[in-house]
């Protein structure tokens, strides 16, 4: 049975792994999305988003024990990652509790009482978020590529449950929406728990929840902080309107896809905290921009043509995916540098976590910048959608718009933060090569739309394919680099295959 074993993080095999997931990920969310948004109308999907967005809420604690878990399996402290899922479930079950309480309020207060089923289906991903937030902060200490494996096993059964529910019309369209994600969810979580066996076998340490709870002050900060900021979208949705949540969160699917080259640097975190290496930071950021400016540049090219996968209704909102685009670029260089900054953060070295020195550490500072973001973005949504009369589409711009320019400041103090502690090496010729090979790009998806009159979803897929390879093919004939890091994640795969 496997078990997490030892440290032998591989970056760019992991980072690969997890990428090839997530754009596998991309065809299935997408279909996923497609059954949902065709089978509801504007209204329902929004409160399809809605749901999601107050399930954010009573989750806001999942990812806290398993942050410090994560730092803490990752140096090889016995009894960790049992303790992290074990101090994880009894924090969902809590957090459940809370939301039953309040949910006849929640629904009342929303105006969404005719789709209080809907609410009371999703309390179960409460409890299987905690669990999943748990696992994957053990596994990515130890052997990150196997969260791709996970997400397609759960993207897999999400599409096939979906397909049969919602397009088979045994289940309402929203009732079968969240019974198949939260099934897929429970088959993700037990793949997971295979691969914890050994770990399960060791002895809790409630030692390390206390040091945990020590720093998780810190972290419930943070996500107190995030959840604020997020507050913007409730707004949207009261003020708004059922169709402007539903405008945003459709252009959001698709722009959301950009992030996913962070991926490729996801196994650097635990990597930086066994050893820091400034190399892995440089090969990092090249895989990331490789990946992320074309694909932003291929949303900016055709949003409106993407934007009718989901729905041809939606085909209005393509400037809210344009602002999304490059908000989602921001993110992902954002996500590279946090994971640098906490990387090289140290004070918890020695399973001891000092309060007085967390608040002292730049960990705090950025813990800090959400509070920052919600003080521009909460009073100028409200002054927007208060004080203007806007339709749907320009309601969800607005907030776009507002959120993104928050983020740009947020992510300028990120980069000064962490120039100050590691040395990045930013290979602008690289960038310059990936960003004319993009534009270049972007004109061919933009000439190919024009053959495109009543675009099919296969026509749609057709000419992203099309364009992504003559984007591979333009930049492997320009860049030296680019082949020879195709050839060593070609290289990193074969040799992990064999070591595995």
């Amino acid at each position: 049975m496997t078990s997490l074993g030892k440290n032998e993080i591989r970056v760019q095999y992991s980072g690969f792994i997890i990428f090839a997931a997530k754009i596998i990920s991309v065809a299935t969310g997408l279909a996923f999305q497609y059954m949902i948004a065709r089978s509801t109308s504007q209204a329902e999907y929004g409160v399809w988003f809605n749901v999601n967005d107050v399930l954010a809420y009573f989750t806001i604690l999942a990812g806290i024990m398993p942050f410090w878990a994560m730092r803490f399996v990752a140096r090889n402290e016995r009894g960790a990652a049992k303790t992290g899922v074990l101090a994880n479930l009894l924090i969902s079950i809590a957090a459940t509790l809370i939301y039953l309480s309040l949910l006849p309020l929640i629904t009342s207060a929303l105006d969404v009482r005719e789709y209080i089923s809907i609410y009371m289906i999703i309390t179960a991903q409460i409890i299987e978020l905690h669990i999943l937030n748990a696992f994957e902060a053990n596994l990515r200490a130890k052997k990150p590529q196997t969260l791709g494996y996970g997400l397609i096993i759960e993207e897999a059964i999400k599409v096939l449950l979906g397909s049969a529910l919602i397009f088979g019309r045994i289940l309402n369209p929203l009732e079968g929406a969240v019974i198949s994600l939260t099934l897929a969810i429970a088959a993700q979580i037990i793949y997971y728990l295979k691969l914890h066996v050994e770990e399960l076998k060791q002895n809790v340490n409630w030692a390390y929840v206390k040091e945990w709870a020590k720093g998780s002050i810190a972290n419930i900060y943070n996500a107190i902080g995030n959840q604020i900021a997020a507050f913007i979208f409730i707004m949207l949705f009261t003020y708004g309107g059922e169709t402007a949540r539903s405008n945003y969160g459709a252009a959001f699917q698709i722009a959301n896809i950009i992030t996913y080259s962070s991926f490729l640097a996801f196994a650097l975190y635990p990597k930086l905290l066994a050893e820091k290496s400034s190399s892995d930071i440089a090969m990092s950021m090249k895989n990331i921009l490789m990946f992320a400016i074309p694909m932003t540049a291929g949303a900016i090219a055709i949003p409106d043509i993407y934007l009718t996968i989901l729905k041809a209704e939606y085909r209005d909102a393509w400037p809210i995916l344009i602002v999304l685009a490059l908000d989602s670029f921001i993110v992902t260089i954002s996500t590279l540098y946090s994971f640098v900054l906490y990387g090289f953060e140290r004070f918890d070295e020695k399973a001891k976590i000092q309060f007085r020195e967390l608040l002292r550490s730049r960990l705090f500072i950025a813990f800090s910048l959400p509070y920052i973001h919600s003080a521009i973005t909460i009073p100028l949504t409200y002054h927007v959608l208060t004080s203007y009369t806007l339709d749907a589409v320009h309601s969800a711009l607005a907030v776009a718009i507002i959120n993104s320019a928050a983020r740009f400041a947020m992510f300028l103090i990120l980069y000064t933060m962490v120039h100050k502690i590691a040395r990045i090496i930013i290979s602008w010729r690289n960038i310059a090569k990936y960003a004319f090979a993009s534009a270049v790009m972007a004109g061919v998806l933009y000439a190919l739309r024009e053959t495109i009159e009543l675009p099919r979803v296969y026509q749609i897929l057709g000419i992203t394919v099309i364009g992504g390879i003559f984007y591979l093919a333009l930049l492997a004939v320009m860049d030296t680099d680019a082949r020879i890091l195709v050839k060593s994640i070609l290289k990193e795969i074969r040799l992990k295959a064999g070591y595995e």
